[in-house]
């Protein structure tokens, strides 16, 4: 489809003068690797010692009282992490729905039982397409950034955010070229240069190419490749200007999983972990992502710089799924008491053991074509002084940001009439499927027709200062607060299939808008009883409102109700126990103080508009242990407990005329219990690594309150490894097994039946060379 043009604003003009790269400072953390004989274990559990990368935090980790974990590029090397979502599942507290939603298909994550897919950062601005991120070639970092977080990161953020830090040019000169094979059709090349002329100048450039299909699947795939250069100026003196450019193409199967329900323990009866229930003629998931970044820093003086970054993104994603929804025609319950179908009626004619895709209309064959752009500009002017005997780290920022999205859904399995049934409507188009050995090769016509054209924008001015004031050696105090003007619009543009035969035309436009003034803030206190602990207390809160992402539609229910709110109360430790080790602990509490739920039948309402009836809490314990527990033996460990429960699921009306199913329930997607260790040894050039991650049962629901679909995804352990040689200072090998005893588990559930089963055991050999 045509994508509607970027509109051309003063704020994208502005990438011409503001032109750089966010990531790390390249003036003052050098870009050169490490030698595959020098593997600094200090620096490989998360360079504790350091501060977050965005300049909002003035403060090293220790002292920056809120729960942040960080996950560096030595650790996404030795665990082979290859994407954001690979990355994340070693985290606690975090799971992923089925990747799909009106924004597209992508990356859907869990974060202490609140929604963060649009909570994303790259180098501490917005990157809220939906999309799969499926590389971290370009990444120094993933910063996962725990509790509401308004203030920091703009509307919405009840849960937290996640920060994608990235590499750029930088001070030294350094190649790393690396080979690597494996299990399941593995094959992947990377190349990342710096080169620094010397005179203030450095260029770098990271490429990789990638294949693989899923572990243990039949028939999903993976193909990607990216490059990404960037260039920096001034490197050493007060002015540096760097620029940098983000590309990378991904041709995917996507993955839906297999047939799930709670009532049958998981997977159906005769379902292999490998089936695949669409067509794999058909379905499709193709991305292309573009990032035009930069930023300039200028040092006013020793205690002032001033910064400012600006980017421009756009993401084009097209997908055709064919998720396994359908008439499941079964003979019974496990133990064959009976032999009438117990999940669904069957159709007339349809043989038990078989699956009718489709019926009654769950998507085969959907089609999302989407385009995300974003310009945004964040200045911020970051300064220490004092007031007597107060010291002060102020930042001041400013940040203008304009987003534009259109999708195109449709359908391609139809006749040219757009008809998916035969006249007498009693003949099904889709063939039906064996449940245990699904044919997934589509035979019938192929015919675009669209049923909905949405186009969305979104426009964001905030102002924030954040002060951290130190009292004393013992005693610190940080403030910040934030105001943002947050307005957005949904066009929806519908389409009438003639049910007669024959496709019908526009049925009309219906435009949506929405605008709020937000205001958030934060506060905390430190105590350091010792230089190497602390001691805090902090509150901050959220503001959502309808129109938090410019890939959420609004609608007449929702574009007129206030933004959702939250708030976080944090108590929590941090300890250096040793030189390059690291401690850290927190009680908290994440109460989702209202949000929106539908108010059917109130007389009081006749609009239908929802309400902020809706109440959730979490109230949690995080553990947190990184660095060296000696000269040779690394550790990265974090465990969390979460308590999640719903207040109210349903208006104060339908609760008082039909009770609240979800009161009392767990929060959706939000387990009790779970954890992950990767600890490393060497020896000499020798290398070992293990690791295991643990997640225990949580339950997955909808929303809708008539009809729960009320299911559990089953916990699970799995356990990876990792050994490397270092041949000599230049060439290293490395082996990686992960889930090494090839647990079968499920994850990304989706609760109208379906959910995705974990990467199944798989190696990888992989030759490193560093000069």
């Amino acid at each position: 489809m045509p994508h509607a043009a970027f509109r051309a604003t003063p704020l994208a003009l502005a990438l011409a003068t503001a032109i750089a790269s966010p990531a790390a400072f390249a003036a003052d953390e050098p870009a050169l690797p490490k030698k595959t004989t020098d593997l600094d274990k200090v620096e490989v559990v998360g360079k504790y010692e350091e501060k977050p990368s965005s300049v909002k935090y003035t403060e090293q980790l220790r002292d920056t009282p809120q729960t942040i974990t960080v996950i560096n590029r030595e650790v996404m090397e030795e665990q082979n992490l290859l994407g954001l979502r690979d990355a994340l599942q070693t985290l606690p507290g975090i799971t992923f729905g089925a990747g799909e939603g009106g924004g597209g298909y992508g990356d859907s994550i869990t974060l202490r039982g609140f929604n963060a897919s649009s909570d994303i950062t790259t180098d501490g601005v917005r990157d809220s397409a939906q999309y799969s991120r499926t590389d971290t070639f370009n990444l120094n970092a993933i910063e996962l950034i725990n509790g509401a977080n308004s203030v920091f990161s703009g509307a919405g953020s009840v849960g937290g955010n996640i920060n994608l830090v990235s590499k750029v040019a930088g001070t030294g000169d350094f190649t790393t070229m690396t080979l690597g094979a494996g299990t399941d059709a593995y094959g992947r090349a990377t190349i990342d240069t710096n080169h620094d002329f010397g005179n203030g100048t450095a260029v770098r450039i990271n490429a990789m190419a990638h294949q693989n299909d899923a572990p243990g699947r039949d028939v999903e795939s993976f193909e990607r490749w990216g490059i990404a250069p960037s260039v920096a100026f001034g490197l050493g003196t007060p002015l540096r200007v760097t620029m940098s450019y983000f590309h990378q193409t991904d041709n995917n199967i996507p993955q839906y999983g297999v047939p799930y329900y709670s009532e049958y323990g998981g997977p159906l009866p005769g379902v292999r972990t490998s089936n695949y229930y669409g067509y794999s003629n058909v379905d499709s998931q193709d991305i292309d992502t573009d990032m035009l970044t930069g930023t300039v820093e200028y040092d006013v003086n020793e205690n002032t710089m001033l910064r400012s970054i600006a980017r421009f993104q756009q993401v084009d994603q097209y997908s055709v799924a064919s998720a396994p929804q359908g008439t499941w025609c079964l003979f019974g319950p496990p133990n064959g008491e009976n032999a009438s179908p117990t999940l669904t009626d069957c159709i007339a004619g349809q043989q038990p053991g078989t699956f009718l895709p489709g019926q009654p209309g769950g998507p085969r064959g959907f089609v999302r074509d989407t385009r995300n752009s974003i310009a945004i500009s964040q200045t911020d002017l970051t300064t220490r002084f004092d007031t007597g005997s107060v010291e002060h780290a102020l930042v001041a920022g400013v940040s203008f940001s304009e987003e534009d999205f259109d999708l195109d859904t449709g359908n391609l399995l139809r006749n040219a009439d757009g008809t998916t049934f035969a006249p007498n409507g009693t003949t099904v188009v889709l063939p039906p499927m064996d449940i245990a050995n699904p044919d997934h090769v589509y035979t019938g016509a192929r015919n675009y027709i669209r049923t909905n054209f949405t186009t969305g924008s979104l426009s964001n001015q905030a102002f924030y200062v954040f002060d951290t004031l130190t009292f004393t050696p013992q005693w610190m105090v940080n403030v910040g607060a934030r105001w943002e003007r947050n307005e957005g619009d949904s066009v929806i543009e519908t389409f009438d299939i003639n049910p007669e035969g024959g496709v019908g035309g526009s049925t009309g436009v219906t435009t949506f808008k929405n605008e709020d003034n937000l205001f958030s803030y934060r506060a905390s206190v430190l105590f350091k009883p010792v230089e190497a602990g602390t001691i805090y207390l902090s509150y901050s809160d959220s503001n959502t409102p309808s129109k938090s992402s410019v890939n959420g539609a609004c609608t007449a229910q929702t574009c007129n109700v206030d933004p959702e709110t939250a708030v976080n109360i944090e108590l929590g430790t941090k300890w250096d126990l040793a030189p390059g080790l690291a401690l850290n602990a927190a009680l908290f509490r994440n109460d989702r103080q209202n949000f929106k739920v539908a108010d059917p039948g109130n007389p009081a309402n006749p609009s239908g508009e929802q309400q902020l009836d809706g109440e959730a809490r979490v109230d949690g314990v995080s553990l947190g242990l990184a660095g060296q527990l000696t000269h040779d033996w690394a550790v990265f460990a974090n465990v969390t407990w979460l308590e999640s429960e719903v207040l109210q699921g349903v208006s104060d009306y339908v609760a008082s005329q039909s009770g609240d199913p979800f009161k009392g329930l767990p929060i959706s997607g939000t387990p009790e219990r779970s954890g992950s260790i990767w600890t490393t040894y060497d020896l000499e050039r020798w290398t070992f690594g293990y690791g295991v991650t643990y997640q225990s049962d949580y339950l997955y629901y909808g929303n809708n309150a008539t009809n729960l679909n009320l299911g559990t995804i089953k916990g699970f352990t799995t356990h990876r490894a990792m050994v490397s040689f270092a041949v000599n200072d230049q060439l290293s090998f490395q082996l990686n097994a992960n889930n090494l005893f090839d647990k079968e588990y499920y994850t990304r559930a989706r609760n109208n039946g379906w959910a995705t089963p974990g990467d199944a055991q798989s190696f990888v050999l992989t030759a490193t060379y560093a000069f």
